[in-house]
């Protein structure tokens, strides 16, 4: 399987998916339409579907305009983005894989950031959409804490060589918010100079693995003595909830 990653806007990512062998590709969270189209042409895909993790504009914003310009594709969204995703077509629900271009799109509903947020695990990977970020997660627009959490639990459930690309370049900054809430974590630190460095270069930082963010994302960490500590609560979803507004308090 072939991932391109594909900047748009200021700091999103959509993804070309395209399997082995194969001309026909999918594209997942167009932003925005001319990044899209640019790199199909560079690399001589074709274009066959529009798959979308949520409703927010900077995941779906180019929908339209890609079908336009190709043609009626489909377009895939969770059963509850009706509505809210331009031009869906195709209703997505957890258990009900998705065939495209020899693909096989298995979708976790993963409420929290938006009530219809949707994961896609396609092989060993997870297109995590605005979910879960390398060292992050996503706010939590439509969903309580316990909701956002129990979401995020059912990704770190995942194998740990899964890798995980995910919606916006946003990984140095959470980096920098792991090293204050664990300052302790050698992880955290390894991967910020590393994902400095890969940004000094124009590189992208996506994707992670499970392993790496098991290790140096506080949002999957509520269960550790260090987080823990510093971040006191009943249960993993409430010391998630105090890590969550400190992030939102970070600069």
């Amino acid at each position: 399987m072939r991932i391109l990653p594909v900047p748009c806007l200021s700091d999103n990512y959509a993804y070309l998916v395209a399997a082995d062998g194969r001309r026909e590709a999918i594209v997942i969270d167009p932003s925005e339409a001319q990044p899209i189209i640019a790199a199909l042409e560079r690399e001589k895909l074709s274009l066959v579907a529009i798959v979308n993790t949520h409703h927010h504009h900077d995941h779906v914003g180019g929908n339209e305009a890609l079908r336009e310009r190709y043609g009626d594709l489909p377009v895939y969204a969770h059963s509850s983005d009706v509505g809210r995703v331009p031009a869906q077509t195709e209703r997505v629900e957890e258990g009900t894989p998705v065939q495209l271009a020899g693909l096989t799109l298995q979708p976790l509903h993963v409420p929290g950031h938006t009530l219809g947020a949707v994961s896609y695990c396609v092989e060993d990977v997870v297109f995590t959409g605005d979910t879960l970020f390398i060292a992050g997660c996503g706010r939590m627009f439509e969903g309580t804490p316990e909701v956002m959490h129990a979401s995020l639990s059912k990704l770190a459930a995942l194998p740990a060589h899964t890798r995980v690309f995910c919606g916006h370049e946003y990984t140095v900054n959470n980096l920098r918010f792991a090293e204050a809430v664990e300052p302790e974590n050698e992880a955290v630190r390894k991967k910020l100079a590393a994902a400095r460095a890969a940004r000094e270069r124009g590189e992208p930082t996506v994707g992670s693995t499970m392993a790496d963010e098991l290790a140096t994302n506080p949002f999957l960490r509520c269960g550790e003595p260090s987080l823990r500590a510093r971040f006191p609560g009943a249960a993993p979803s409430d010391v998630f909830a105090a890590v969550r507004r400190a992030k939102d308090d970070y600069r």
